[in-house]
């Protein structure tokens, strides 16, 4: 791969990628996205304790969960955008303070509508920050720098995927039913603090680019272009996210697929008009960016089921407790975060290798799960073997997703970066909605005229085709790179 002119001009006094404020930069950004990703997995675990401490129904505790998913992917590409203009600091910043205090409105929550209206304001603070620190990398780090970066990044979630479960376990075993939940959301608030804080002092002055308020200043964030995409990418998760309502609402897909066209459609008018578009749509014609976005996608729509499963199976198929689940996961999580971290010095070097190693491991890693649950159910084996077949799943996650990002992003225009970063994780949660909803869905099917291990076999099985589909992309874009 040929490097980006980016990659290879020399540094100078004001190149940032030689500052050493780079470093406590990125400490900042990791604090901020371990917090994050502990408050989206503590929450799993919290549901039970919400429905009995607000007396929340089954649709209350889905919005939970889906109403964060949905603002979170909707402003993603448009918060990505606005930080490339108008400076990645400050709006990350201003995401951490919305997400902060949206964890103080759901911590004190009166009533379950109270609880989902601060979760859709975490998803927009969590929305806002979450580019910015893709777009901060990109430009504080370089070549084999970037990958170490974005090693400590697959890490950071490593961690929360680990700690988020436990640290939720143990919150609601201290405060009870009543008090336990409220403070899953509350411990966010420290974290936040410290990084609001440490992001005052370290990050480099203007923390906003004050756009005029005439001209070019609104044009440049192509407001209606952000309007086209945000409705789009609401359009098309909606149906996913809000299952067993009524069948008219898959209808938004359509209208999803008819929005998208035409935002595309505008940003080609935009260009020919001499405006800067929303998204520069020549970075799709870089193959390493698009089969990336490709194979990002397909990841998260296969692996990001395996944990619902396991959570499924584990408490209902097996009658253990929540925290026994997270249990299950540990393991895998914490090896995720040291191979992050271990692909990220190498990445560079390896390249797409790494990829097409982690999606094995991940194949490995099901089949071997789904013959320690056989041999369970058929010779009461103990469930525990799981962990280890797990293991094989965290290894491979944290060969994909790290690295992946590394080589998605690396002929990506500074301008972009924030952008850009963005499309990669609005692919990852469209991934996860639409997978997680078909392969629950044809799991519960096959429950119901069979037993535990078959319908779980069922699903990982649909995991593995998925699974595949990303490899055979991952060797595509081999061959594109000789």
């Amino acid at each position: 791969m040929a490097p980006s002119e980016t990659e290879t001009a020399p540094a100078s006094q004001d190149d940032p990628t030689v500052s050493p404020e780079r470093w406590r930069i990125l400490f900042v950004l990791l604090v901020t996205i371990v917090m994050t990703l502990i408050s989206v997995s503590i929450v799993n675990v919290a549901l039970p304790a919400i429905r009995v401490g607000l007396g929340a129904t089954a649709s209350d505790l889905q919005w939970v969960l889906s109403g964060y998913a949905l603002t979170f992917g909707v402003v993603l590409v448009m918060a990505g955008r606005a930080g490339d203009i108008m400076g990645r600091g400050g709006l990350f910043l201003i995401g951490v303070t919305i997400f902060t205090l949206a964890s103080i409105a759901a911590g004190l929550a009166p009533d379950a509508h109270s609880l989902n209206a601060a979760r859709f304001v975490q998803g927009v603070g969590s929305g806002i920050l979450n580019p910015q620190g893709l777009g901060m990398i990109q430009h504080y780090f370089r070549g084999k720098e970037r990958g170490k970066a974005f090693g400590y990044f697959g890490t950071a979630i490593g961690f929360s995927v680990a700690v988020g479960p436990v640290l939720g376990g143990v919150l609601i075993e201290l405060g009870g039913a009543d008090i336990g939940w409220r403070l899953t959301f509350l411990v966010n608030v420290p974290i936040g603090i410290l990084a609001i804080i440490l992001g005052l002092m370290w990050f480099p002055r203007p923390l906003i680019i004050r756009l005029p308020r005439i001209g070019s200043g609104l044009r440049s964030l192509d407001p209606i272009g952000a309007a086209l995409l945000g409705l789009a990418v609401l359009a098309v998760l909606f149906p996913f996210v809000e299952s067993g309502g009524n069948p008219w609402i898959w209808l938004l897909l359509p209208l999803g697929l008819l929005l998208l066209w035409l935002w595309v459609k505008w940003e080609q008018h935009y260009l020919r008009l001499g405006h800067s578009p929303m998204v520069d749509l020549k970075i799709f014609t870089t193959k390493s960016y698009s089969n990336g976005i490709t194979i990002m996608a397909l990841y998260f729509m296969g692996v990001s089921s395996i944990w619902v499963l396991v959570a499924l199976y584990i408490q209902e198929g097996d009658g253990r407790s929540a925290l026994e689940s997270a249990y299950f996961g540990i393991p895998a999580a914490l090896l995720s975060a040291y191979a992050a971290h271990w692909a990220g010095s190498r990445v560079l070097t390896l390249g797409r290798k790494l990829i097409v190693a982690g999606l094995a491991l991940a194949l490995i890693g099901l089949l071997l799960s789904v013959a320690a649950i056989a041999l369970h159910e058929i010779y009461d084996q103990s469930i525990w073997w799981l962990i280890v077949s797990l293991s094989f799943i965290g290894v491979a996650q944290g060969l994909v997703i790290s690295p992946n990002q590394t080589l998605t992003l690396a002929e990506v225009p500074l301008a972009y970066a924030g952008s850009s970063g963005a499309i990669l994780q609005t692919g990852q949660r469209i991934g996860t909605a639409i997978g997680i909803a078909f392969i629950t869905a044809a799991t519960f099917s096959t429950l119901a005229v069979s037993n535990w291990a078959t319908a779980i076999s069922v699903g990982f099985g649909m995991v593995g085709v998925v699974v595949v589909l990303a490899m055979l992309v991952a060797l595509k874009d081999m061959r594109d790179r000789v």
